[in-house]
């Protein structure tokens, strides 16, 4: 959809692809990520509850652990829902206004779970290094301040995405090769210069997943350090049992995010980016409270436990 502007033709509406063109797995794929996006949204609801219930996971470890359940939920709902539907309707247009919408939410949690993937590995590093005064140091408004410095980065570096993408000039065509509205296959629409855009989607956003994988190394490097100077070989298992479901997450985060945005111009393939975008935007959040569920023996007795009292509590 298009209307006669002062430059020419604007376009007031894009259309989205679907992850596949043959109509015959139109309605498989709609059950597969339909399945994956309730099995995300139950997950990580479960998760957020269980770690508001049980008084012994309220400490900083799992405080945090609830803000990424909590991301995890609208990161992957503001990309999904329109992807499965899109399976089955014919219409697969998004307006201008919309399309802006969702990149600049998507940005916004995407970077804000950067920020906080390095908060939680520097958690555990005072953890692992000053047992006895991790609650001390990781105090309550400790932890709310960093809250709230990652979410203000996460909504800084989004609206200055968001702001640059509406000076873009779009005259069509309006058929953004992707399931969702980002950046780089938007940019491919315009009919006006896209360099500053370029520019900071390669300095901006690369700086910020650079920067917080940098501290995230940092602090597993400080922790393999203190962990090889202890004594005790069974407490070192238990100092790396406590790293390994977010070194997992992390891995899977960075990995993707690294191959989306920080290749050089002449190395993107946007038909590459759309699988990474599924792993991303769909897998990788349900793949997080599984992962944090199974390696967690403190997540795992809460869980139980929970499920044992609404089964076996004695009726008054």
């Amino acid at each position: 959809m298009a209307l006669r502007g002062h430059n020419g033709t604007l376009v007031t509406e894009f259309l989205l692809l679907s992850l596949s063109d043959f109509q015959e797995l139109q309605v498989f794929l709609f059950i597969i990520f339909i399945i994956i996006y309730i099995t995300n949204i139950l997950g990580n609801i479960v998760i957020i509850i269980i770690t508001q219930l049980d008084p012994h996971l309220h400490t900083p470890m799992y405080f945090f652990l609830g803000i990424l359940s909590f991301l995890d939920i609208f990161y992957s709902s503001v990309t999904v829902p329109k992807m499965f539907i899109n399976f089955l309707v014919v219409d697969k247009g998004i307006s201008y206004q919309g399309c802006i919408t969702q990149l600049f939410f998507f940005h916004f949690l995407g970077s804000t779970e950067a920020c906080l993937l390095s908060v939680m590995g520097y958690d555990r590093y005072i953890a692992i290094y000053n047992p006895l005064r991790y609650t001390i140091i990781m105090n309550q408004r400790l932890c709310v301040q960093l809250a709230a410095t990652m979410f203000l980065i996460g909504f800084l570096h989004a609206l200055l995405h968001a702001t640059m993408m509406s000076r873009v000039t779009f005259c069509g065509p309006n058929q953004v090769n992707h399931f969702f509205c980002d950046i780089a296959p938007m940019l491919k629409l315009s009919c006006s210069n896209t360099s500053i855009n370029e520019l900071l989607l390669f300095c901006v956003t690369g700086s910020i997943v650079l920067g917080c994988f940098s501290l995230t190394l940092i602090s597993y490097f400080l922790i393999i350090s203190t962990i090889m100077k202890m004594h005790s070989a069974e407490g070192r298992r238990k100092a790396f049992s406590t790293c390994v479901s977010h070194l997992t997450v992390v891995s899977l985060h960075y990995g993707c995010a690294g191959i989306m945005y920080l290749r050089p111009k002449s190395q993107y393939s946007l038909q590459q980016d759309r699988v990474i975008a599924v792993l991303y935007t769909a897998v990788t959040p349900m793949l997080n409270p599984l992962i944090y569920t199974l390696r967690n023996k403190q997540v795992k007795t809460a869980l139980r436990q929970a499920i044992c009292s609404k089964i076996f509590v004695n009726p008054e």
